[in-house]
This record gives C-alpha cells, structure tokens and sequence, in this order.
C-alpha cells in the first residue's frame, strides 16, 4: 500500500490476533500527496513516529488529525558504534540488531513508550526504507506481544525485498554464509524483553494491539 502496511492479523503463539489498524510499519512518507494522506487517516493512524536521522527528514509535516512524533533510532552521534556498523553491508541487515539494542536501548524503548502511550487510534512508524530501524521496531513489538519468531522474519521480508540496496546486502550475506532472515532469528533469540521492558509498558502494549479472547 504505497509503502505502507497493516500489521493487523498477525497472530500471536497463544493464538491471539494482532488488532487490525492498530500498528502500521511504513517507509519514509514523504512522497505522500494529500490523498495518500487521506487514505493513512481512513485507516485510522492518529499517531506517526519517525525513526530518522534530523538530516533525513522532510519538511513537509503530517497533516492535522495525525499527531507526529520524531524519535530517531540511530543514535548516529555514537561515532565510535557507527565506525563498525554502518562500514559495510551489515548497516542493511539485522546484524546489528543486537549490538545498538545493548548500546542504545533507550532509543528503542522511548519508541515503544510512544506506541503504548499514544492516543486512541492507529500508529504508524517510519524510517527510510522501511526496512531497518522499521524492522528493529517491528522485531520488538511484535516479539513482545507474541508473534512467532518465524512469521516476524516474514514480515521483515516483506519490506526488505523492494530496498535499493537489496541486492548487494544479499550479496555480502551470502559471502558470509547467512541470511537476512537466520541474523534476524538470530536477533529475536538474542532477545531479553524482559530486561528491556518493564513489566507495565509490556502489558500496555498487549493490551493495545491484540484483540481480546473470545469471552471477554
């Protein structure tokens, strides 16, 4: 959907659904007319975070009925972490997932704050490309409240095929004898939410994006 789509109907290992309209995962959202923004806010984003760098973004702002909000990931002032990271392929790959969790773990926390604590309505977060911060987001969140490793390797898929740089990030991979989707298992193994997350910001965000059992 123009770079944009529902994470909705994801299902949990409970056997839980995550609600539809509630979490939406995008590219940059620059190129957006006022139509593409009309469509967003018929799907029901109140809330936009964007995940990019000061010097990334455009100056175009949301338009009114959507509140935005910028958190960048990166951390890019951290020379020294970035010198290694961004040097080669592993910047396209969930490789460094891992590492900037162990040195920047607020960053991603004050992300998942924002999805929590955001107003009624869906929330749509951005980077780039979609795929990277994008998709460290989506592993956190999407972990946190249940989906199976392997189908949140399927959604990291999903966006990371259309990137410019698709295919020399496959290239370097396959030289080093893996995969975008084994260093993204990789990632989600390497996980401890529960020391990332505490106890009530993990039950906000279930709270809020799976759909209620039967019953209830």
């Amino acid at each position: 959907m123009d770079g944009w789509h529902d994470l909705g109907g994801l299902r949990t290992r409970e056997g839980r659904t995550i609600r539809s309209g509630a979490l939406f995962r995008a590219r940059s959202l620059d190129h957006l007319d006022v139509d593409g923004w009309a469509a967003l806010h018929a799907r029901g984003v109140r809330t936009l975070i964007d995940l990019r760098n000061d010097d990334e973004r455009g100056s175009a702002p949301a338009p009114a009925g959507i509140t935005a909000l910028h958190l960048p990931l990166d951390g890019i002032a951290d020379r020294e972490f970035w010198a290694e990271w961004a040097a080669d392929w592993r910047f396209g790959t969930p490789v460094y997932y891992a590492p900037h969790l162990a040195r920047f773990p607020e960053r991603s926390l004050a992300v998942l704050s924002a999805i929590a604590g955001a107003e009624p309505g869906g929330v749509l977060f951005h980077c780039t490309g979609g795929r990277d911060r994008t998709g460290m987001i989506a592993m956190l969140v999407l972990t946190l409240v249940g989906v199976a490793p392997e189908d949140v390797a399927a959604d990291y898929e999903r966006g990371a095929g259309a990137h410019p740089d698709a295919a020399a990030v496959a290239a370097g991979l396959a030289q080093a004898g893996t995969t975008a989707r084994a260093e993204l298992l990789r990632s989600i193994a390497a996980l401890d939410l529960d020391a990332l997350v505490p106890a009530p910001l993990r039950a906000t965000l279930r709270a809020r994006l799976r759909e209620p059992t039967s019953g209830r």
